[in-house]
């Protein structure tokens, strides 16, 4: 088998240098376009790791920043008020206003916890809670001593009381 001597003939050597010289342009203009988009995306993903990393530094900072204003505010944590709350006044028969009164005057006694950071109070609760339990109050010519019930520390610090008769 033999090949056609068709590399002889002017109009076939035209065609087939036509398509090594368009081989060799379209690939450089290959090389071009992938070399300009490939330098795009580069820049791209600089300037995206660039971004990311001032956002995660402004993050670490601010992170930072919210954990020591958390600290500093924990550290201040004070009892701002203390409410008292009597229960169970339908079963011992008193009146509402003594009971206000009772509550208010509870609430006064324990003025010294106000300003005081929650920590010490928590731990001087057993104290409260006793302080609380040995105090005897006459209402309606009947003596009364109190149960604590709940006692919630916050800044509002609420303490709920049962009367109880004396024995």
């Amino acid at each position: 088998m033999r090949i056609p001597p068709f590399y002889k003939l002017p109009s076939w050597q035209r065609f087939f240098s036509g398509m090594v010289v368009g081989g060799i342009v379209s690939w450089i203009i290959f090389i071009y376009m992938f070399g300009v988009m490939h330098e795009n995306q580069t820049k791209l993903i600089e300037e995206q790791k660039n971004e990311i990393s001032k956002y995660k530094n402004t993050l670490s900072y601010l992170q930072e920043e919210y954990k020591q204003l958390n600290e500093k505010n924990e550290d201040q944590l004070t009892i701002q008020e203390v409410k008292i709350k009597l229960i169970n006044p339908t079963k011992t028969k008193v009146e509402l206003l003594s009971i206000h009164e009772t509550e208010d005057r509870l609430s006064g006694d324990l003025r010294s916890l106000i300003n005081k950071d929650l920590e010490t109070a928590y731990g001087t609760r057993d104290l409260i809670k006793k302080i609380i339990e040995n105090k005897t109050v006459e209402l309606n010519d009947k003596s009364f001593t109190f149960k604590v019930r709940e006692i919630y520390f916050w800044t509002t610090t609420q303490i709920t009381l049962e009367l109880e008769y004396e024995e």
